[in-house]
């Protein structure tokens, strides 16, 4: 070890000691491995989002995403929920995930959001096993179920995210402990994943299934059937039924009107359209279908969904 790595990690420490305080069951999909490419050869990767979304992916790296301008749907193993501006969330090393971004226009907004990469090996076993990391390392375990912070969390620590992106070396590390303080002091983050989630790292499992994945966010609009969904898993009807239901807990059919759904309660809320017309637009074959299905898993009528946001 170089002479100024024993500086910097001593630095590192020190700014620890001064601001880090002492002491229903949705689908779990396989998702596709994604390799996490640090452009600055650091282990600390901060940088905005500017895509449309991605794809259902794991990845071994911690990743903490604020959503600052954008909206719409995030699943977290086998949670599904909607999400609006200033939506901060940390997910562990190995917990599948996905974000799908709602346009009112062609493009959303350029920078709507920060995303940062950190690998648990960069803070390394010795120093988090130390009694002012004790906060640390429960927000850490905490993380493997995926963690909501709330929008007052989220706005104070944007200012320190992005100087994140903008900033390298030890100020970098900095600014990241200041946002690892703002984590561990909150009183308001809620675990998102089901205590009874179970994941499943087959990486043949994975890409097979991110096929089905993908399948259903591009057409959930119009019928889909078992038949298709599983020919696309390369399993039959049977087999993939009982495939879905043992990783998830839920029928591959909750799924899909959860999927509809959660598209149904964005029109709902950001236009004015007919409800008529978003039944159909969201692939409710019926509107008692609809009322039914959304009533089930958001517990109101669209129309007394919709009153709240008038």
């Amino acid at each position: 070890m170089k002479k100024s790595d024993n500086i910097l990690t001593l630095l590192i420490k020190y700014c620890l000691y001064l601001i880090i305080p002492s002491p229903d069951n949705i689908l779990t999909m396989i998702a596709e491995l994604e390799k996490i490419e640090y452009n600055d050869g650091g282990g600390f990767q901060a940088s905005f989002i500017s895509d449309s979304g991605g794809f259902w992916h794991f990845h071994p790296e911690y990743e903490l995403v604020l959503n600052m301008k954008s909206n719409g749907s995030r699943i977290i193993g086998d949670s599904v929920e909607l999400f609006d501006h200033y939506d901060m969330t940390l997910v562990a090393g190995n917990v599948p995930h996905c974000w799908n971004y709602y346009r009112s226009q062609e493009s959303l907004p350029e920078k709507h959001g920060i995303m940062v990469h950190f690998s648990l090996s960069s803070l390394g076993e010795p120093f988090l096993s130390q009694y002012e990391m004790h906060a640390v390392r429960e927000l850490l375990k905490d993380a493997e179920m995926g963690i909501a912070f709330s929008l007052e969390d989220a706005r104070e620590a944007e200012k320190h995210l992005m100087n994140m992106v903008e900033s390298k070396g030890i100020d970098k590390m900095i600014e990241f402990f200041c946002v690892l303080r703002i984590l561990c002091n909150s009183g308001k983050r809620a675990l998102l994943s089901s205590g009874n989630y179970r994941q499943n790292f087959d990486e043949k499992g994975n890409k097979r299934m991110n096929n089905v994945y993908n399948y259903i966010r591009e057409n959930y609009s119009g019928p889909i059937t078992l038949e298709t969904v599983s020919g696309i898993a390369r399993m039959s009807p049977f087999a993939f039924s009982r495939y879905f239901k043992k990783n998830s807990g839920a029928g591959f059919v909750e799924y899909l009107n959860r999927v509809r759904t959660n598209k149904a309660c964005y029109l709902l809320r950001e236009t004015d359209s007919h409800i008529n017309g978003i039944a159909s637009e969201c692939g409710f074959t019926s509107i008692s279908n609809f009322n039914k299905q959304f009533r089930k898993t958001e517990g109101l009528s669209p129309r007394e969904y919709r009153a709240q946001y008038r």
